[in-house]
């Protein structure tokens, strides 16, 4: 899927590529705009996590899928002139046994070196965007963010957090490891990954001191299609439309989801085919997370990983105030 948005003048212009379990995602923002907003979106689904092993090992046909979708996204950016990117990849490559194996192999056929962020550093810019996005009226927020391979929590009262944590809690890698065993995957296994994300979680929470929270706020495909499938208005109306996720709401969605086969899942609203299969793995860690945190509610944030990582590189290029400058004094 290639989106243009037209009308904006050609200037400097960044590129972020980031290569995630279910997608490669390439987002383009000219420098001089201030705002990662996108002149130019490109987006494949090679699905790297699917059928992967337990362990995560990238197999030869996953390294086959993974090459194809860098090599065409490197394409891409040359034709929509891109003059710095930003590649990297999350915790389906970074935690890999042959992460290294990939990384070179990736490089050597299509010339771009990915980087591998750490889940803390995922957390830390996902505030940022969401910081960004809700403004400064949010006061003392709270964000969690489920992606493929992570659970990032962090908390802050200003730009950046001041706690932050990475659990992998991820909703793919939760179904390879515990979901194996049929589609719908048996009460039994449902119930040993709910203990699992009960107990792992329960375990940091109770070491970590957490304020309570004037904004909550979730980021993620995932907590976006769990606030569909409980009732938010669908994303065709835009960013700007208000939604949230409540815990009441989700709640009994897990014991429905759990016994559906995918492609029944995948007829729900909101819930895209290809996250279909892990989406019951998704809304157990929300629950879990918000009853554990004491969360009632998460406004969903449109903006997060891309955009934390644009927003950091577009801030530190502002232009000079004149003559004035900011000087060392004493």
């Amino acid at each position: 899927m290639t989106v243009e948005f037209l009308g904006m003048r050609r200037h400097m212009r960044l590129g972020v590529l980031d290569v995630g379990s279910n997608t490669v995602n390439l987002v383009v923002a000219d420098a001089e705009s201030g705002l990662p907003l996108p002149v130019h979106t490109w987006e494949r689904r090679p699905r790297l996590a699917h059928r992967l092993p337990a362990d995560g090992t990238i197999g030869d046909e996953a390294m086959r899928r993974l090459i194809d979708a860098v090599g065409e996204a490197a394409g891409e950016a040359r034709r929509a002139g891109v003059n710095r990117m930003f590649a990297y990849t999350t915790a389906v490559v970074r935690d890999a046994p042959n992460r290294d194996e990939a990384l070179v192999a990736v490089e050597k056929a299509t010339g771009v070196r990915l980087g591998t962020l750490s889940g803390v550093e995922d957390a830390r810019l996902t505030f940022l965007a969401a910081r960004r996005w809700l403004g400064w009226q949010a006061g003392p927020m709270l964000m969690v963010d489920i992606g493929g391979g992570c659970l990032e929590v962090a908390f802050g009262r200003d730009r950046l957090p001041e706690s932050a944590m990475s659990l992998p809690l991820g909703a793919g890698r939760l179904t390879r490891e515990f979901l194996r065993d049929g589609d719908p995957p048996s009460p039994r296994a449902v119930e040993r990954l709910r203990r699992h994300v009960r107990d792992r979680f329960a375990e940091v929470a109770a070491r970590t001191s957490w304020e309570s929270p004037r904004t909550s706020v979730a980021a993620s495909k995932t907590f976006q299609q769990l606030a569909r499938l409980t009732g938010a208005p669908p994303l065709r109306l835009g960013p700007f439309v208000p939604r949230e996720l409540t815990a009441r709401a989700l709640r009994p969605w897990i014991k429905r989801l759990a016994a559906m086969p995918s492609p029944k899942r995948a007829r729900l609203p909101g819930v895209s085919p290809h996250r279909a299969r892990q989406i019951l793995a998704g809304a157990i860690v929300a629950h879990e997370v918000m009853r554990r945190l004491g969360v009632e509610s998460l406004r969903i944030c449109p903006w997060g990983l891309r955009e934390g990582i644009l927003l950091r590189e577009l801030e530190a290029r502002q232009v000079p105030l004149g003559n004035a400058a900011w000087v060392p004094w004493d």
